[in-house]
This record gives structure tokens, C-alpha cells and sequence, in this order.
């Protein structure tokens, strides 16, 4: 994600693509790399070199070999290490405090296997994440009667997202601590990410920083340039998916 905001994608002439030009344009290019297994293989290189340079995120939203392709809004995303990294839970609470990344290991552990599926498109079946339940981090943190929504930022300084109040207490829905039993990497969104498993994947969001409790729902990044906001997998933006959870 990006030190500035970035402008959306643009036509030659400099107006914005519309959403479903954007994501024709995206499936016509993922379609062709999914037909030529050989030519894939010479592009994930490419594409993974390229990717963290790219504003646009355009290269990012083709997959590759391994299911997945992990892309950002931004043209660079600072590090966090175990020794920097903050999450704050703020809003309407009664308790706000900020979890260092050993503190929220130290928390009880939530481990879910299903399938991730992109709203481009692509789908990886049977991916293992784990963390802790938002749910539990809303209960320690009280949150008040006024309370709807939840607010999402990240640390790129860029993205946003936004869950209902009910969608967050969710049990499939974690702060994200390992993927594919891994420790989540940098480029895969860590060392924390948020991970809606009923959604499509641009609701789960990288480089989590701050969880914030609102009045209201606020559109995040991509649902401001035209995705639905309840994106439930096989029920939103015209798509017909089998759900993942």
C-alpha cells in the first residue's frame, strides 16, 4: 500500500476505469495465464519482481502457481517487526489499548481451514489461517451500546475496510497470525491481517494497524471504488461462487 493515497486506475485519456471494465480486464488476463501452464511459470517471476512497484496493483491480481497473488494499493509498505509492531483497538470502547505482536500470540488461538476465494475470479481450496477471534478482542476492549460497525485500517498508510458489528463477532473471523502454518510474511500482509473467511479476500486486510469501533459502517478502499460492502462470497458484486465457509 501506498505513503500517499493513490488515484484510481485511469483510461489513456486520465478518466477512471469503470469496476467492471477493471475486473474484465483483470479476469480476460488471469484467464490467459490459467490456460498457458508453461507461460505461467515464466511470469510469476516477473510479476513478483514487479508487483511491489506497481501503484495500480494491477500485476498483484493475477494468480500464480502457488493459488495465490498477493498485491497492494500502495507503490511501497514500510516493515514491521515483532520488536514495532502495534495493533491499537480504539472507538467506541470502554477499554482501548494497543497488543504488541507477542501479546497477541500469547492470546487464545483460533485455527481455520477453508477455501479463499478472490473476487477476480481465482480460488484456493483448503487454506489453513490462525489467530485470535475479533470477537475476543471486541469483548476485552468493551465495546458501548452506541456501537454498529468496525473500522480497519493498516499500516501502509492506504487501505481501509469495514465489517458490521455482527460480521465481526463472526467466529470465522480472526487477527490473523499465521497462514498456511506459517508465521505470515510481509508480502502475504503480516505480521498481522485480518481474515473474513465467508468474504471475498479484499475484505481480508494486510498489514492490520488499527480496529476501530463506529457509529456506522465506513466503505473501505475498494467498496469507495464501486465492490460491494457485505461481500459474502457467491452473493455479492454479480458473482455466483460456491461459499467458502
Amino acid at each position: 500500500m501506498n505513503p500517499e493515497r493513490p488515484e484510481p486506475p485511469e483510461e489513456p485519456d486520465g478518466r477512471p476505469i469503470g469496476r467492471r471494465v477493471f475486473l474484465g480486464t483483470l479476469g480476460l488476463g488471469a484467464l490467459g495465464v490459467a490456460t498457458a501452464p508453461v507461460l505461467q511459470r515464466g511470469l510469476e517471476g516477473l510479476l513478483g519482481s514487479v508487483a511491489g512497484k506497481d501503484p495500480t496493483g494491477l500485476t498483484g491480481l493475477l494468480p500464480n502457481g502457488g493459488g495465490f497473488r498477493y498485491y497492494s494499493v500502495a507503490a511501497s509498505v514500510p516493515h514491521r517487526s515483532a520488536a514495532d509492531y502495534r495493533l491499537t483497538v480504539d472507538g467506541l470502547v470502554d477499554h482501548p489499548r494497543g497488543y504488541t505482536l507477542a501479546e497477541l500470540r500469547a492470546l487464545p488461538q483460533t485455527r481455520l481451514v477453508k477455501d479463499v476465494q478472490c473476487v477476480t475470479g481465482w480460488r484456493v481450496p483448503g487454506t489453513p489461517f490462525q489467530g485470535v477471534r475479533l470477537a475476543d478482542l471486541l469483548d476485552a476492549a468493551g465495546v458501548r451500546p452506541s456501537a454498529r460497525a468496525i473500522r480497519f485500517t493498516c499500516f501502509d498508510g492506504t487501505y481501509s475496510e469495514s465489517l458490521t458489528l455482527a460480521q465481526a463477532r463472526r467466529p470465522d473471523v480472526l487477527v490473523a497470525l499465521r497462514m498456511q502454518d506459517k508465521d505470515i510474511g510481509h508480502d502475504h500482509g503480516g505480521p498481522v491481517r485480518l481474515y473474513v473467511a465467508p468474504m471475498y479476500f479484499y475484505k481480508s486486510a494486510k498489514w492490520l494497524s488499527g480496529i476501530t469501533v463506529t457509529d456506522r459502517v465506513r466503505p473501505g478502499y475498494w467498496e469507495n471504488l464501486g465492490y460491494d460492502v457485505d461481500a459474502w462470497v457467491g452473493r455479492s458484486n454479480g458473482r455466483t461462487d460456491e461459499p467458502t465457509s
